[in-house]
């Protein structure tokens, strides 16, 4: 789950991190008052989504009176922004971050991580701030630090001075509040079940390090024990198939395909998505019923698909373990009874009770097409949607 930069910036400030003066505006009139407030020579006007290269998009204003505060906070309240992390679709403003205008001598780079690979939380800096960090990577990878840390045993203050060394950090004074920051970083990433923590830039100002920018992301499964985390959650940010998803208890992924995909299991969806492709098919979604998959679960899974206009065709592939694939029949049946659907469906059952899942589905006269296999399902589902292509054409 990511949070905004107002949000994350309120968090840090909560460990220790500086920030700039700041306020949060609804509309033209309240960024005024938010800037009277500040007091401040220069102010910022932020555009708050939840998408990086804000800047490049015009979704960060730097402005010397109050009546530019004014003007650009009326510009980007409402305005879509396209940015190349949004995608084409772009993320819609509804708020703006109002922030003192900073002096500062240079931009840094920090980032925590969570890195599977290595089971380690893994610290990343750069004296490159500001700029995008996979750019960096690609040009300069020398300019990248890592730091990995033992999730038993903790940062230890040797490792918060090495990268505070590597940040070109060395004044005493600036080495203290540096090792400080980055220590109240890693503490906000370790209580609150954060996957990701970046402040990018972190600029040096009069002997203190400020996070001028900052984003959060949290893992949703540690959200039940992170009450306050969870209220942050902006649904109008989200993918709105993923957020009627969420609220639901289904594990949905919308992506760019024509293909719904209906599948129980996280491998196995991986699996089918794979064959699909191979198969000449794009997915149109990646989502997981999971093992508990009654009638209504199903019907709701199948409502979600097909909320989805792009979808042409749909595959339900199903292995019944804990599952049994006759309720799977009996929720497939029920739901194309009660959604009227009017694409084609592919099913294919596999596991407990496939013979009376099969039977359900024969005897129910619905035009399902069958599949053995999933090389099979994955075949039927694409020849079945270019059908209904040529048909459209």
């Amino acid at each position: 789950m990511d949070i905004h930069e107002y949000q994350a910036k309120e968090i840090l400030s909560e460990y220790g991190i500086k920030i700039a003066d700041g306020g949060l505006a609804y509309s033209p009139v309240e960024a005024v008052q938010r800037a009277r407030e500040i007091n401040s020579n220069k102010c910022v006007v932020k555009a708050q989504i939840h998408s990086g290269a804000r800047g490049k998009a015009g979704g960060i204003k730097i402005c010397e009176t109050h009546d530019e505060v004014e003007k650009y906070a009326e510009e980007l309240l409402g305005k879509k922004l396209v940015t190349h992390q949004s995608g084409p679709e772009g993320k819609i403003c509804s708020k703006v971050y109002i922030e003192a205008g900073t002096n500062y001598s240079k931009e840094l780079y920090l980032c925590f991580l969570i890195d599977r690979s290595s089971e380690r939380i893994v610290m990343i800096c750069s004296t490159q701030g500001g700029m995008e960090i996979e750019k960096l990577a690609k040009t300069n990878p020398e300019l990248i630090h890592k730091v990995y840390i033992e999730p038993a045993v903790g940062l230890q203050d040797f490792q918060a001075r090495a990268m505070a060394f590597s940040l070109g950090l060395e004044n005493p004074k600036l080495l203290s509040h540096s090792v400080k920051t980055i220590k109240g970083c890693y503490r906000a990433l370790r209580d609150l079940d954060a996957n990701m923590l970046e402040i990018n830039p972190l600029v040096i100002a009069n002997d203190e390090l400020i996070a001028l920018d900052a984003k959060m992301s949290f893992d949703e499964n540690a959200l039940f024990r992170r009450h306050k985390i969870a209220e942050l959650r902006d649904k109008t940010q989200g993918d709105p198939r993923e957020v009627a998803a969420a609220e639901h208890g289904l594990s949905y992924v919308g992506l760019n395909g024509d293909i719904g995909c209906m599948i129980n299991g996280a491998g196995l969806a991986m699996a089918t998505m794979d064959m699909i492709k191979l198969a000449g098919g794009e997915p149109a979604n990646f989502l997981d019923v999971g093992g508990g998959a009654s009638a209504e679960r199903t019907e709701k899974a199948f409502r979600l698909v097909l909320a989805d206009k792009n979808v042409k065709a749909l595959l339900v592939n199903i292995f019944a373990g804990i599952n049994r694939c006759d309720w799977i029949a009996e929720g497939v049946v029920q739901a194309i009874k009660n959604i009227n659907m009017k694409i084609p469906l592919v099913v294919r059952l596999s596991g407990t009770n496939v013979a009376q899942g099969h039977k359900i589905i024969a005897e129910s006269n619905l035009p399902i097409i069958l599949a053995e296999t999933l090389a099979e399902a994955a075949e039927k589902v694409v020849q079945a949607r270019n059908d209904m292509v040529a048909k459209a054409n």
